[in-house]
C-alpha cells in the first residue's frame, strides 16, 4: 500500500452534495479498503453547507487548492550545523547521508550547504601538505567551507514552476524555506525530477475545467459522478462511475449499503444533507427512486426509523432555507459561490446557481448581481455568464445572464427586463437548463 494518502475530492465552488460526498467516500474508503483516504474541498464551503456541517458536528474537509507537487513534498528535514560546527561533523554526515549538508544559523535562516565541491574548493585554497596537517583543516568551522550561493524555494511553491530553471543549474542541492525565510529541508536535482504525484478520487465531477487545480500532474484514481459525461485525461486506467442519479450522494450511499457498511450518524447525516439538497427534498426531475431509497436508509441512521420521514422533512427545509439566505452575501458571493465553468466547442460559458425563497430578494439587487456577473465573465474569459436563480418553494426560476449579445439573443427563454429571463418550472441545472445552453450554441 502507498504511504502516498488519496484525497477524496468534489468540484470548485462545492455544494454541499459535493462535499458530502467526498466525507463520505473518504469513509468507505478507510473502512472497506483499509486506505488512507482523506475527505477534501477544492474551495470554501457555502452557508448552507456549513450549516450541516455544524448540525451534524462534522469537520470541514482539508483544503486542497492545488494537486501539484509542493516542494514540501520532497523536502529531507536533516539535522541541520551551525556555522561554527567544524567541517569534520559535515563530512561525516554527508557521507552518512549522501546528501549534502545544510547550515543554519541560530535563528534558522540558511547560511550555506557543505558539498563535496565546496569541501575541495575550501582545501585546494588552504591545504598545505608542509604545514597545514589535515586533521587541522578539517577542524574549521563549517561557516567557512559551505556554499553560500544555494538557491531557495518557498515550501508551499509548485515544484514544476521551478524545473525548468533548475534543469539550467550547475548544482544538485536546493533550500527549502518556509513564508519567513527559515529553513525547512532540503531538496537534491533528483527529488525535482520525480516528486511523489498526488492521488485523488474524484467525486460529483468529471470535467477538468471544474476540478482542483494542478490535475494534470496528479494521478486519478477513480471518479463517482452523476452529470454529464465530459472526461478528463489520465495516464493510467481508472474506475469511472457515472449514473443517472439525483444526488452523488445517493452513490455513495448504494456503495455503503453493498458492503454492508453503517456510516455513523454524522457521516450519514450529511451525506442526507447532500441528497436533500440536491433534489430539493425529492421534487427535482432529476431525482430517481434510487435517491428515494437512500435518502430513506441515511434518515433511518440520521434520525432513527420511527422519525425517519418527520425528521427528514423537517431538516431539509430547514437546510434549503440556510442555503437561500441572500441576506448577508455580496453579489460576488452570490454569482462565484456556486459556479461551473462549461465548454461547447470554441464556446466556453459559466452557469452559477443560487437558490431563493422569493425572486423579489435578488431582483431588488439586479443591477448589482448584473454588474458582479460582469466581473465574473471577465475573470473566466467566458462567452457569456449565467446565474440561474431558483425559488425554492416555488420550484421556478429566473435566468440573469451578461456577454456576447450574439449568444444572449438565442436564449429560449420569456425575457423578462434586461438581461433577465424566466423559466417557469426549471430547478436542475444539470438536466434542464445545461442541455437548453447546449442546444442553443449549436444552431
Amino acid at each position: 500500500m502507498s504511504d502516498i494518502p488519496i484525497y477524496v475530492v468534489g468540484h470548485k465552488n462545492p455544494d454541499t452534495d459535493s462535499m458530502a460526498s467526498a466525507i463520505g467516500y473518504a469513509w468507505l474508503h478507510r473502512e472497506r479498503d483499509g486506505e488512507d483516504a482523506i475527505a477534501a474541498r477544492a474551495g470554501s464551503p457555502n452557508p448552507q453547507t456549513m450549516f450541516a456541517l455544524k448540525h451534524f458536528g462534522v469537520d470541514t474537509p482539508v483544503l486542497l487548492e492545488d494537486a501539484a507537487p509542493r516542494f514540501k513534498s520532497i523536502e529531507h528535514q536533516l539535522d541541520p550545523l551551525t556555522p561554527a560546527s567544524p567541517l569534520s561533523d559535515a563530512w561525516r554526515l554527508s557521507a552518512e547521508l549522501g546528501r549534502a549538508v545544510p547550515v543554519v544559523d541560530a535563528e534558522k535562516y540558511p547560511v550555506g550547504m557543505v558539498t563535496g565541491l565546496s569541501v575541495f574548493k575550501y582545501l585546494s585554497g588552504h591545504l598545505d601538505m608542509a604545514d597545514a596537517p589535515f586533521r587541522a583543516l578539517i577542524a574549521v568551522p563549517c561557516g567557512e567551507a559551505c556554499d553560500l550561493d544555494v538557491p531557495k524555494f518557498n515550501v508551499n511553491d509548485r515544484v514544476s514552476n521551478y524545473l525548468g530553471s533548475v534543469m539550467t543549474m550547475d548544482r544538485e542541492d536546493f533550500w527549502i524555506v518556509d513564508s519567513d525565510g527559515k529553513y525547512q529541508g532540503t531538496c537534491s536535482r533528483a527529488d525535482m525530477l520525480h516528486p511523489p504525484r498526488t492521488r485523488l478520487i474524484l467525486v460529483d465531477h468529471n470535467e477538468a475545467s471544474q476540478a482542483v487545480s494542478g490535475l494534470a500532474e496528479a494521478d486519478v484514481l477513480e471518479v463517482l459522478d452523476h452529470h454529464r459525461l465530459a472526461t478528463i485525461n489520465t495516464t493510467i486506467p481508472i474506475a469511472f462511475h457515472i449514473d443517472t442519479v439525483g444526488s452523488c450522494s445517493t452513490l455513495v450511499a448504494e456503495r455503503m449499503r453493498m458492503a454492508r457498511l453503517t456510516p455513523p450518524p454524522g457521516v450519514a447525516g450529511m451525506l442526507l444533507s447532500g441528497l436533500l439538497a440536491d433534489t430539493l427534498i425529492f421534487t427535482s426531475p432529476t431525482t430517481t427512486q434510487r435517491d428515494r431509497m437512500s435518502g430513506t436508509w441515511l434518515a433511518w441512521m440520521t434520525f432513527g426509523v420511527d422519525e425517519a420521514e418527520a425528521g427528514m422533512q423537517e431538516y431539509g427545509m430547514q437546510l434549503l432555507r440556510a442555503g437561500a439566505d441572500l441576506s448577508g452575501r455580496t453579489e460576488e458571493e452570490i454569482v462565484s459561490a456556486d459556479c461551473k465553468a462549461f465548454d461547447a466547442g470554441p464556446v466556453n460559458f459559466t452557469v452559477s446557481q443560487v437558490e431563493v425563497t422569493n425572486f423579489q430578494l435578488l431582483i431588488d439587487r439586479l443591477p448589482e448581481v448584473r454588474k458582479a456577473l460582469s466581473v465574473l465573465q471577465g475573470q473566466r474569459n467566458s462567452a457569456f455568464s449565467v446565474l440561474m436563480v431558483t425559488d425554492i418553494i416555488q420550484n421556478n426560476s429566473i435566468l440573469v445572464a451578461v456577454g456576447n449579445n450574439r449568444y444572449l439573443e438565442r436564449m429560449p427563454f420569456a425575457k423578462k427586463g434586461e438581461g433577465w429571463w424566466d423559466l417557469p418550472g426549471v430547478v436542475s441545472r444539470k438536466k434542464q437548463l445545461l442541455p437548453t445552453l447546449l442546444n442553443m450554441l449549436q444552431v
